[in-house]
């Protein structure tokens, strides 16, 4: 007997989550999005739901750890969303370099913990196509005093 692959987007309704809605319009200057032959460069994307920015803060002095990682998964979910857009379909999504920026005090040193957070919910929805290579970077600041930036580079597959 075959057995037919699990669907992205089945994982993604398991896990609680679905892809949020993209916000279009923010900036006259950047896209969410830009396609250079198969690769999809993802532009920062912060850890919004609903229009709302989850979290501001300084990662070990305002932001727990946890708090963090929760709030990376969410900048993934919606790096997801802009990836899916970008490429057709959820499935055809293939992450291939994530970057996490982490703004923290210079004595964190825990900015991996946080990105993994990222990384395991990558991993979670697309399985084999959701491992990537991987940048954890502390930073001093981040926009919107975000705690959390992630930016992406995917393929379709």
């Amino acid at each position: 007997m075959i057995e037919t692959p699990v669907k992205a987007a089945d994982r993604l309704q398991a896990l609680g989550l679905e892809l949020p809605a993209l916000g279009f319009g923010a900036s006259p200057y950047f896209v969410n999005h830009r396609t250079v032959d198969s690769s999809v460069y993802i532009s920062g994307q912060l850890p919004y739901r609903d229009g709302e920015l989850l979290g501001q803060g300084i990662v070990g002095r305002d932001v727990d750890v946890e708090t963090a990682r929760g709030l990376a998964r969410q900048t993934a979910l919606n790096a997801l969303a802009v990836a899916a857009d970008a490429v057709g379909d959820l499935d055809r999504v293939r992450v291939v370099q994530m970057l996490v920026f982490v703004a923290s005090t210079p004595d964190l040193g825990e900015q991996s913990r946080v990105a993994d957070a990222a990384s395991e919910l990558l991993v979670e929805v697309l399985g084999e196509n959701g491992r990537h290579a991987r940048t954890a970077i502390g930073v001093a600041g981040l926009p919107r005093n975000s705690p959390v930036e992630i930016q992406m580079v995917c393929t379709a597959v």
